[in-house]
């Protein structure tokens, strides 16, 4: 270890700040820098999330993205811009924990799924203490607002990224019992085309602005659109299968 200062991964959930852990809230008072990551132009979903409750008195600490959908993920561009955009990003890090000063890396939902924190924690893991603090999802934000139980007895939940190649999410979605499918964006159609041709169409629900005063709620088969948020999901229930 390099230095005794510590790294919080810190989890702020789905997007109603009331859905903040005690300790979450705790952190955030007591660390004197909170970074949070954030598109070109925009002010970022975690820090949004946190509007009023960071310390006027804390350094915040922006993270850029260089892209985020103007370049396809399947673009050897895009691993390049993005794998030296957290090479710097780890290390504008380390430099405040070798200040010795404590850092709160903020992440919308839960750090380790399908957190970009994930990717900071990678380059410094070993090198420094670091804690993460845990967050609720955003399925699990949104199932619980829409009041629709997700899996009964031996239920499998399976959990996509709609930016799959259409075969491949046809694959994974096949036979599934209870499904969420994140990551939805300009790829809705290509998910609703998907989930209709596997029977799952009249039971999927889609959700936007999950937990925030936006939220938008409704069946997908009422969905007209061609593409929805980035962040937007869709929730097939289980059915219950026999014990």
């Amino acid at each position: 270890m390099m230095s005794s200062a510590m790294l919080y991964g810190l989890g702020v959930g789905p997007g109603d700040p009331e859905l903040l852990t005690v300790k979450a809230m705790r952190l955030l008072q007591a660390v004197p820098v909170v970074a949070f990551f954030a598109a070109r132009g925009r002010p970022g979903v975690a820090c949004n999330i946190l509007a009023g409750l960071i310390p006027e008195s804390t350094e915040q600490m922006r993270l850029e993205y260089p892209v985020t959908t103007e370049i396809p993920v399947s673009d050897p561009r895009y691993g390049a811009l993005m794998g030296d955009f957290y090479n710097q990003s780890a290390e504008r890090v380390a430099a405040v924990l070798d200040s010795g000063r404590d850092l709160a890396l903020v992440c919308e939902g839960d750090p380790l799924f399908y957190g970009s924190y994930m990717h900071v924690h990678r380059r410094l893991e070993g090198r420094y203490p670091i804690e993460v603090v845990p967050g609720i999802t955003g399925m699990s934000g949104c199932w619980s607002r829409a009041g629709l139980p997700m899996t009964y007895g031996d239920d499998v939940l399976t959990v996509v990224p709609g930016t799959l190649p259409k075969e491949e999410l046809a694959a994974r979605i096949a036979n599934c019992d209870a499904l969420v499918v994140m990551k939805l964006g300009r790829n809705l159609q290509k998910v609703r085309h998907a989930l209709d041709e596997a029977g799952l169409l009249e039971r999927a629900l889609y959700v936007e602005s999950g937990t925030c005063e936006a939220e938008i709620r409704r069946p997908l088969r009422a969905m007209q659109g061609v593409k929805a948020p980035y962040f937007s999901m869709i929730l097939v229930p289980g059915r219950g299968r026999a014990p």
